[in-house]
């Protein structure tokens, strides 16, 4: 057992999947919920999920803090959280930006903040709340982990012990490094997906292609099904990164259409011959 007592904020698919799983693996003794939904926490008790709902206080008395809930309440959370917190409690989030959680601890947590372990599993689903949570979600993925110079060693390594008793793999990042990657491979992917759906669906004639979309719109869209609230406050929460990134997509974007309206095949089977070498590179290094 790593822990006794395991406090998790947010009860749905990050949170309920890392909770199961580490039931499972023995790996924590009591999980206890806590959510803005009564009827989730009850949802995810019925589950097997988590032991029991609990609030603020309970949760500070854990040995570890899971934070699963929405980037944008970060602050309210851990303010609500933090009086509550003992001197060993350590408390790690699964957020997928890191820079503004990191300032948003410093300045909450005060001296607790070396307690602290910013996370981001790579796993999720379109799906969300208490019943898409599974035992298997992180199992031979990687989370990421941006500690700094003041986080406590034992805390780093509790965390990592706990994530790796689930099936993950950890890697260390420092948190400027995790956004600008996560916007490129994780957050302008989202972006582009529900733009897509969003311009299609304002369409006079909007049934019409939805009628004849097939498997190719289904695979890019099928991230354009996930939380729009956990996506707007991940957008903003990596504005910065994200511009940047959208702009650099944009130029792309423009690229193609000046190739397409001047017939240039050449330029298109250039671009897109490079783009697919690139891809079968990278599924390669996931089947390894």
């Amino acid at each position: 057992m790593i822990v006794e007592r395991l406090a998790v904020i947010g009860v749905g698919l990050i949170g309920g999947s890392f909770a199961l799983a580490l039931k499972q693996a023995g790996a924590v003794g009591e999980v206890v919920g806590v959510g803005r939904k009564p009827a989730s926490v009850e949802q995810a008790r019925a589950r097997g999920l988590i032991d029991r709902a609990g609030d603020w206080s309970e949760a500070g008395q854990a040995d570890c803090v899971l934070l699963a809930m929405p980037v944008g309440e970060t602050e309210t959370v851990l303010r609500a959280l933090e009086p509550h917190l003992t001197a060993r409690t350590i408390v790690t989030d699964a957020g997928s930006t890191k820079s503004g959680v990191v300032a948003t601890a410093r300045a909450a947590l005060g001296a607790k903040w070396r307690n602290f372990v910013p996370g981001h599993p790579i796993a999720g689903s379109e799906q969300s709340g208490p019943d898409a949570a599974r035992a298997d979600l992180y199992r031979g993925r990687k989370v990421v982990l941006t500690p700094d110079a003041d986080t406590d060693p034992h805390a780093l390594a509790i965390v990592k012990a706990l994530w790796q008793a689930v099936g993950a793999e950890p890697e260390l990042l420092d948190a400027a490094t995790h956004d600008r990657v996560f916007a490129a491979v994780s957050h302008l992917p989202h972006l582009a997906a529900y733009a897509l759906v969003d311009e299609l669906a304002q369409r006079a004639d909007r049934d019409t292609f939805f009628r004849f979309a097939a498997s190719g719109f289904r695979d890019f869209t099928r991230i354009a099904g996930s939380s729009p609230e956990m996506w707007r406050d991940i957008a903003l929460a990596n504005r910065d990164a994200l511009l940047g990134e959208l702009n650099a997509y944009v130029a792309a974007l423009q690229t193609l259409s000046t190739a397409v309206a001047a017939a240039d095949g050449t330029a298109l089977l250039e671009i897109f011959s490079r783009a697919r070498d690139a891809r079968a590179g990278w599924i390669d290094t996931q089947d390894l």
